[in-house]
């Protein structure tokens, strides 16, 4: 089985604040499974650490705003084209992220407020067609 993770889960330190999101449960889900790791974010050029960045009104923007929408739907399509023929069978995504959030991102008010709905890379792997899990349904 192979298997699309954010970078972060697996201890990669790429998250906004420099950080990283290591998640046991993941990586307990991982053994024995190929793993292709992402960060859509980094991908997309932005720095480590950066300013936090969040989907206002439709637009990624960063929480100073700056519009960042291009370079990242950039790099989601980018993504894209790379692992249509690695033979992904389940992609594992961070919580939250506006790029990898599954079940739930923030608002875009950068105030902490979670509203249902997904990530750009997270919604660009439905639509192709991918299993989306996010990491906190493992």
């Amino acid at each position: 089985m192979k298997v699309l993770v954010s970078a972060c889960l697996v201890g990669r330190n790429c998250k906004y604040n420099g950080g990283n999101n290591y998640n046991e449960r993941v990586i307990t889900f991982l053994k024995g499974k190929e793993i292709v790791e992402y960060c859509p974010e980094v991908l997309a050029g932005m720095g480590i650490p950066r300013t936090p960045i969040e989907i206002v009104n439709g637009i990624l923007m960063d929480r100073n705003g700056n519009n960042t929408d291009a370079a990242m739907r950039q790099a989601v399509s980018r993504a894209l084209e790379e692992i249509q023929e690695m033979g992904i069978d389940c992609a594992v995504l961070q919580s939250r992220s506006p790029t990898c959030g599954v079940n739930q991102i923030y608002d875009g008010s950068f105030s902490g407020k979670l509203i249902d709905g997904q990530g750009i890379f997270a919604r660009a792997l439905l639509d192709a067609g991918y299993r989306v899990i996010d990491a906190e349904d493992i």
